[in-house]
């Protein structure tokens, strides 16, 4: 009894221990112990300019004003209502509210748009400036979409005391993204995601200032988007053609979702691999043989059928209707030759043609004519790294997606050839392990190779990643957030925002947000304190 005892008192001892170490540990970083588990107000990305003044002034929710005395819009309009939430959402209120009357009162921000609203493309002015202060703040940007990215930081810079006091510091913001295209791709192929998950994602993606959702919407395993004009690509590809599917207005939902927080969707359709779910289409795919006979299975897109190209015409006429984003990702990653070099009618049409057994040319032609339909569509294409390792003659506007290892080299040589280039090799992020992996994401440099100051400029940005062999519905967000805030900071921010104690701190109140804002984003540093523990009060 007595030796259960002693174990008994050094063990609260131990926790008395831990308790006041961290207690320490946070006043010393300049932390306290308050309710809210944050107070400060910082800002993620960083800013590329942020000049804070000496004077802290109170918010009244109830009182204060989002007013518009610029261009109007429909998706400022409604940017105004969302973030009236966003920065004042007091889930948890303190017993101990007394609003501050030995502060300066900020009562409104004025949103200033100059510019006419026009659609969301890869050129756009994301640019804003900030400036708080009492009793009336101001952003100005030239675009609606810069304007989005200023009532993110404006959200961020407000604050609550251990009181439940909203509270901002006063300063001045001016910024702009340093690469244009921040994406994120999701794949609902491999494991289907829910529409109202996707929605979700999107807020998470609008929080980071990331810009772009790569949806990978098909693969092998499922085909789940609905064609209007080809039913039975659904009907027959999807795990479920009542349940596992997007309808158009599923499609539509998450286009206009995005669009209103300044999320770009582009439409990811793989060929002439990943096609295994396209079975339904007669004789699009290529018969698979094993000693002269047909083997019942299939293999990539046939390329030496003329139908073949009238199918694509009209599918892909049909997803440029759909997706109004200028551009369309086509693919043409990993392609097995193996099904073509055993059919005998694709190998006979490969000598009629002076193929020869060279089946890297079957795939440029099958790419050329490709590209040539998407572009008969007036649209742009990206395309998996593959496209070019295999010499495909391109326009002069393709952006190729890298992805291999040896990233640095792939890079090189591709903006070498005076091609655009998105990066996604170093930021799989559906590959996990145990602890913090986020610095290993921030450290990474998209233009550390060895190039010109030309090449350089060629790198347009990036995209993480987080396929679905693990992924589905239930872990999408929790996975991908707050990991995923290392990779938005190192595309908006200046190549010289490096400090990982920094970031780590400000990482810590971002995440902390997430949960305020009900995004069940996973602890992304070792035991700290956030007020909002999931599921909270959402």
């Amino acid at each position: 009894m007595a030796e259960i005892m002693i174990y008994s008192v050094l063990f609260w001892a131990s926790i008395l221990c831990c308790n006041a170490a961290e207690i320490r540990e946070k006043r010393s970083s300049g932390g306290h112990l308050d309710p809210s588990g944050y107070a400060s107000g910082s800002i993620w990305p960083k800013p590329q300019q942020y000049t804070s003044g000496k004077q802290t002034f109170t918010l009244n929710p109830k009182r204060f004003e989002f007013t518009s005395s610029g261009k109007e819009s429909d998706i400022l309009r409604k940017a105004l209502k969302r973030y009236q939430g966003l920065t004042f959402p007091d889930k948890i209120r303190s017993n101990a509210v007394r609003y501050r009357r030995d502060l300066s009162a900020l009562t409104s921000l004025d949103v200033s748009v100059k510019e006419k609203y026009a659609p969301m493309t890869f050129e756009s002015d994301e640019s804003y400036k900030l400036t708080v202060s009492a009793p009336a703040s101001s952003l100005t940007a030239n675009t609606i979409w810069g304007a989005l990215r200023g009532l993110e930081t404006f959200s961020q810079l407000v604050y609550q005391d251990e009181h439940g006091n909203f509270l901002a510091k006063e300063g001045k913001v001016t910024d702009f993204p340093r690469f244009h295209h921040r994406g994120f791709l999701i794949d609902t192929s491999r494991h289907f995601i829910h529409v109202r998950v996707i929605l979700r994602h999107i807020d998470a993606l609008a929080y980071a200032k990331y810009n772009v959702l790569h949806w990978h919407i098909v693969d092998d395993p499922s085909f789940p988007f609905v064609s209007e004009t080809f039913p039975s690509l659904s009907n027959v590809g999807a795990y479920n053609n009542f349940t596992h599917i997007y309808s158009v207005g599923d499609v539509s939902k998450v286009i206009e979702y995005g669009r209103l927080r300044g999320i770009r969707v582009i439409p990811e359709f793989d060929t002439p691999g990943h096609t295994q779910s396209w079975v339904s289409i007669k004789n699009l795919l290529t018969p698979c043989y094993s000693r002269g006979k047909p083997t019942g299975t299939f293999g990539p897109v046939n390329p030496t059928l003329n139908s073949t190209y009238t199918f694509l015409k009209s599918f892909f006429g049909e997803v440029a209707k759909r997706f109004p984003d200028d551009y369309i990702h086509l693919g043409g990653d990993e392609v097995s030759f193996s099904c073509w070099k055993r059919n005998p009618d694709v190998v006979a049409w490969m000598d009629k043609m002076g193929f020869g057994k060279k089946f890297s040319l079957l795939e440029q032609y099958y790419e050329q004519k490709l590209i040539d339909i998407v572009g008969g569509l007036k649209k742009k294409y990206m395309i998996w790294q593959e496209v070019i390792d295999n010499a495909v003659t391109v326009k002069s506007d393709t952006v190729v997606h890298v992805w291999k290892r040896g990233w640095k080299h792939e890079l090189a040589k591709i903006t070498a050839k005076n091609l655009n280039v998105i990066l996604s090799s170093p930021w799989y992020l559906n590959y996990i392990s145990y602890g913090n992996d986020w610095p290993k994401y921030y450290r990474v440099e998209p233009t550390a190779f060895k190039g010109t100051s030309a090449q350089k400029k060629l790198v347009l940005g990036g995209t993480t990643c987080m396929w679905g062999e693990w992924v589905d519905g239930t872990n999408l967000l929790a996975r991908s957030w707050p990991r995923s805030l290392s990779i938005s900071e190192r595309l908006w921010s200046s190549i010289n925002t490096t400090d990982l104690a920094d970031a780590e701190n400000r990482l810590r109140e971002h995440r902390c947000r997430y949960l305020m804002r009900g995004i069940p984003a996973q602890n992304g540093i070792q035991s700290k304190y956030c007020r909002y523990e999931w599921p909270g009060t959402v």
